[in-house]
């Protein structure tokens, strides 16, 4: 006979408090939310300090204003997360201002359309040194104290795009974006022992400032709302996907919801990469 002493389910804890998290990547490509802006304001909401890093110093500080407006606490970190330097630099930063890192999220990504005979090698260099030489080194910045605290969490940014054609030539993009989710495979079985659980989150079609700047010519229409239009229509639930949903599934991941959830990826598409055409 089966003990039934405890048969209640625990409360569902997707609650960061008093975690630090560094999003690599915080900002946004536009006005409005991307994915990483929409992901450090819900880590905040969550409870959790947040070290909003980019490139672009006024996007990362219109998140961290976000962040303190609604009473949260985040820093603004301004830097290359592709240069070593600016890694060590940005992640001392961090540390000063918030302590130990506790979860690492890298949102960072850039392409170049067009299949092998339009990508030449100093193409593909470049892309992989952004999409996967920062994950390696954001990474190897919080594995060590991770590793000795004994605990840890890293959730990594992917796309449909390293999984499946997508109707146009992406290639630098969608070969780099397979390499990520392959990396963090590696690292959630190597670094499971010490307590460090690491996953991928696979967006599909997602509506963010950045498609403004792609999207239109790819479906060869003549405005932006014309386009969405017709990236919706592929989607099966009937619309693209929004900053908000993949942000939420990235806080799923960081949290203890997920605590026995490593080395694997979570897709947030809508069902797009179930269909046959």
């Amino acid at each position: 006979m089966s003990d039934t002493r405890d048969i209640r389910a625990q409360a569902l804890p997707l609650d960061m408090s008093g975690r630090t998290v560094f999003v690599a990547g915080g900002g946004s490509a536009g006005p409005g939310w991307s994915i990483g802006r929409a992901s450090c304001v819900t880590y905040a909401r969550l409870g959790a300090r947040v070290c909003v890093a980019d490139r672009d110093a006024a996007s990362a500080e219109e998140t961290t204003a976000l962040i303190r407006a609604e009473g949260g606490q985040a820093v603004t970190l301004v830097g290359d997360v592709a240069v070593e330097s600016d890694v060590a630099r940005l992640f001392t930063k961090a540390r000063a201002a918030f302590g130990p890192i506790d979860a690492l999220h890298h949102n960072v990504g850039i392409g170049k359309t067009g299949g092998p005979m339009e990508t030449g090698l100093d193409d593909l260099e470049r892309i992989h040194a952004v999409n996967v030489g920062s994950l390696l080194l954001t990474t190897r910045q919080v594995l060590p104290e991770m590793a000795e605290r004994g605990r840890g969490a890293i959730v990594a940014i992917s796309s449909i795009a390293g999984m499946r054609y997508l109707g146009y030539p992406h290639l630098a993009y969608g070969v780099t974006k397979a390499a990520v989710e392959q990396f963090v495979r590696l690292v959630a079985h190597q670094y499971a022992g010490n307590g460090i659980r690491a996953n991928t989150v696979v967006p599909g079609l997602i509506d963010t400032p950045r498609i403004a700047h792609t999207v239109a010519r790819m479906f060869d229409a003549q405005d932006l709302d014309a386009a969405r239009a017709a990236r919706a229509r592929q989607v099966p639930v009937g619309r693209m996907g929004s900053a908000w949903d993949v942000a939420h599934a990235c806080a799923f991941l960081l949290s203890d919801a997920a605590a026995y959830v490593t080395g694997t990826e979570l897709v947030v598409d809508g069902g797009i990469t179930g269909k046959f055409v």
